[in-house]
């Protein structure tokens, strides 16, 4: 193997890429170096919670450029390793391109490194790697991920979110993103319960994306007909796990089946 590549000077994939393949970077691509509007595809909302022992994070399936619907089964959520997963909200095409290059930075840092970041070094990695997509934000090219991990060292869930400009922040129990991020967040703050179990904060999380369906019209809510169901993602310390969509699709049908006769959800208990 030529020794240029078996030194790299870093444990950062990213730097290692930015000095032997810039154009790769998404901010070193210049060919979308021009301002772009609503005809590129965007992503909308996520939501996360904290549950027992772990986090979840859910994702809709639409993507729109502007007022049009361009994809119904976009995925959002992804795994980005055994402990931690992110999802996206704002242009979709980049947001899929930060988040496999995410993944492979945390996995080159192992390797190099010989062990794994902490919760908090893999939270401050993203939000480096975000910085640097500030140049395409200015374009209009804007990714804003949110990212949640299985902390081993006080065995919970944790919960990250970002601006244009990195971060990141800490959320306390939960927090939303993406279009529809208003109408969920207020969902979740009436029906999320600390130290639920992941099942209960599963339904919780789902709920929590429909009222986002209900009320704002670029995310997109369970699709029955076509058997087009949210992505969810638990974990926990046995590790990351997605729901296979039968098992979604039980979840979303006991919800559904609640709102036949209550509408508008459940309702928070007064105390």
């Amino acid at each position: 193997m030529n020794s240029l590549f078996t030194y790299t000077g870093s444990s950062s994939f990213s730097e290692f890429l930015g000095v032997h393949a810039p154009s790769l970077l998404p901010a070193r691509n210049e060919s979308l170096a021009a301002p772009v509007g609503d005809e590129i595809p965007h992503a909308t909302t996520i939501v996360a919670a904290t549950c027992a022992g772990g986090v979840v994070m859910a994702g809709d399936r639409r993507a729109t450029s502007g007022n049009i619907i361009s994809q119904r089964d976009i995925e959002k959520v992804f795994r980005t390793d055994d402990y931690s997963c992110m999802g996206i909200a704002g242009t979709a095409s980049t947001g899929l391109e930060l988040a496999r290059l995410y993944r492979v930075e945390l996995e080159h840092y192992e390797k190099t490194e010989g062990r794994s970041l902490s919760t908090e070094g893999k939270a401050h990695r993203l939000a480096t790697m975000i910085r640097g997509n500030l140049p395409m934000a200015m374009q209009g090219l804007v990714v804003v991920p949110l990212f949640a991990a299985y902390d081993p060292a006080r065995d919970a869930g944790r919960i990250f979110s970002y601006d244009v400009g990195g971060g990141p922040y800490e959320q306390k129990e939960f927090h939303s993103i993406g279009s529809g991020s208003i109408f969920a967040r207020g969902s979740l703050k009436k029906l999320y319960r600390e130290n639920a179990s992941p099942q209960d904060t599963v339904l919780t999380c789902l709920h929590a994306l429909y009222d986002a369906a209900d009320d704002d019209s670029a995310t997109g809510g369970p699709d029955v007909m076509r058997k087009i169901w949210p992505v969810v993602a638990v974990i926990t310390a046995d590790g990351f796990r997605r729901l296979p969509d039968d098992e979604v699709a039980e979840f979303v049908e006991s919800m559904l089946e609640r709102r036949m006769t209550a509408p508008e959800g459940p309702t928070a208990p007064l105390r």
